[in-house]
């Protein structure tokens, strides 16, 4: 009953394969990846944004007219920041990657100066920006998103992967409206389920990811940062700043509460989550 209430969520959030392919937002694979790669088979188009390392620019596949987005990583700003580790990791765990709800990994070439990484272009661009824009989703739209995300979360942890860094900011929209996650720098393949290595963004660590010396933790971390960016959603705020602003339906709450608990082994997995009644009630396909 819980299998079959998850799969009718999963096929209500995201498109069809078949509606959400196109040349504006990324076919499953615009470019012949056969072919030696190099830049001056791209029409450089415009900026979409900056990171710590580059910046990432809309471009177009001159042989195929494909429309995507390449990431352009500076090598010395790398180094010299010791880095080399999360574009290695980046690339091998996003290159293995095959979800609607993650952006595509086409492939990856590099100059003397420069990594670039051809990826999926996602229309509607930074969650981060649409959520500050607006200040907060309505409950539908929060129950939607968390869903979405859950549903890409659940494929990642049934590959071994920790995405370990979830935050709007690494959050893209598609072109339909669905969301995608992106930024696998501190994402890890970790079969035995435990690591012990810091890393994410202040306002999203869980707990066991801040207690002193090398802590262990797990998949579980994901869960979290999940309640975080559901609370986000709903108050335009993450939940430990002390904000007089609460989310009003009791049932929010409870989606909310199941993921923000203290021990790991006690988060509500993606599978239940999906099949929560705040989900269900606005996710699920009438």
């Amino acid at each position: 009953m819980a299998a079959t209430m998850v799969q009718h969520v999963t096929e209500s959030i995201f498109p069809s394969s078949a509606a959400s392919r196109s040349s504006q937002d990324g076919p499953a694979k615009p470019v012949d990846l056969s072919k030696h790669l190099h830049l001056g088979m791209f029409e450089i188009g415009r900026p979409l944004g900056k990171g710590k390392f580059g910046r990432v620019y809309l471009v177009k596949h001159r042989p195929s007219g494909y429309i995507c987005a390449l990431k352009v990583l500076n090598k010395i700003e790398i180094c010299h920041d010791g880095a080399e580790v999360h574009v290695r990791r980046e690339i091998e765990v996003h290159s293995n990657l095959k979800h609607p709800g993650i952006i595509s990994f086409y492939g990856w070439f590099h100059d003397r100066r420069r990594i670039f990484l051809l990826i999926e272009y996602a229309s509607g661009g930074e969650l981060y920006k649409t959520l500050r824009k607006e200040g907060r989703f309505s409950e539908r739209r929060a129950a939607k998103y968390a869903a979405q995300v859950a549903e890409s979360l659940r494929y990642l942890h049934s590959k071994n992967v920790m995405h370990r860094d979830l935050k709007p900011e690494n959050i893209l929209i598609g072109l339909h409206g669905e969301m995608k996650l992106a930024d696998f720098g501190y994402s890890v393949h970790a079969p035995s389920n435990r690591r012990e290595t810091l890393c994410g963004t202040l306002d999203y660590l869980p707990p066991e990811m801040l207690r002193p010396g090398r802590p262990q933790y797990n998949k579980a971390v994901d869960q979290w940062t999940l309640g975080v960016l559901t609370y986000e959603f709903l108050t335009g705020e993450a939940p430990f700043e002390d904000s007089p602003m609460m989310t009003k339906r009791r049932i929010a709450k409870d989606f909310v509460h199941s993921l923000l608990t203290l021990d790991p082994a006690k988060r509500i997995p993606f599978d239940k989550a999906l099949s929560h009644p705040w989900i269900l009630k606005y996710c699920e396909r009438s």
